[in-house]
């Protein structure tokens, strides 16, 4: 009977091949939070540093994916790799996460992004991408607004009580899901355009 059931389901999309994976228990040190800005500095400038090699690995990754249809696994991962980092960056900085990031940008962060690995991708998409992903930017635009609104109300919220209420973070995690997928498809991670609801 079940497995009727299973076949005669519609079947459901798949998961986006960019997702957040939030392990966060909503406890703050008012401390560190009191001097997030502060504390924060050292893996902006990394996060720049970083950023810059970055952009010379995206363009090289679109010439090779517009021959080749796809995108190497070693640039595939590099870039994957920076773009967890920035996500835990923004997590951290927003007060969506507590912990201090570890500079490698490796998994396990309580504000954490799974990413799939390569796959195929239509060289017209690949060549059109800049131009594609520009509604998907205006929309992270408008959302990080939000974003730092929600995230100036989170530091009192933190600071008073040590902790921060769940329906502010999940606006900021909202916001990090949207960001990491508008750019994980302008960077070539996945062919995929970023969605508004949850996977």
């Amino acid at each position: 009977m079940s497995e009727q059931l299973s076949v005669l389901e519609p079947d459901l999309p798949a998961p986006h091949p960019i997702h957040l994976v939030v392990t966060d228990d909503l406890q703050r040190n008012r401390l560190t939070v009191f001097f997030r800005i502060l504390l924060v500095i050292p893996h902006l400038i990394w996060l720049t540093l970083w950023g810059i090699v970055v952009s010379f690995a995206i363009f090289f990754a679109w010439l090779v994916g517009i021959f080749a249809g796809r995108i190497p696994d070693g640039l595939h991962g590099f870039i994957a790799s920076y773009l967890r980092y920035q996500t835990h960056v923004r997590a951290y900085w927003f007060l969506a996460a507590d912990p201090f990031p570890a500079f490698s940008g490796a998994a396990g962060y309580p504000v954490d992004v799974a990413i799939a690995p390569p796959e195929k991708q239509s060289r017209l998409t690949i060549f059109f991408r800049l131009l594609l992903a520009i509604p998907a930017l205006i929309v992270v635009t408008l959302l990080m607004y939000v974003a730092e609104i929600v995230a100036f109300l989170a530091w009192f919220y933190a600071l008073i009580l040590g902790n921060l209420h769940s329906g502010l973070r999940d606006v900021l995690v909202y916001w990090l899901r949207y960001d990491v997928q508008a750019f994980g498809y302008l960077a070539l991670l996945t062919q995929r355009y970023p969605t508004f609801s949850d996977d």
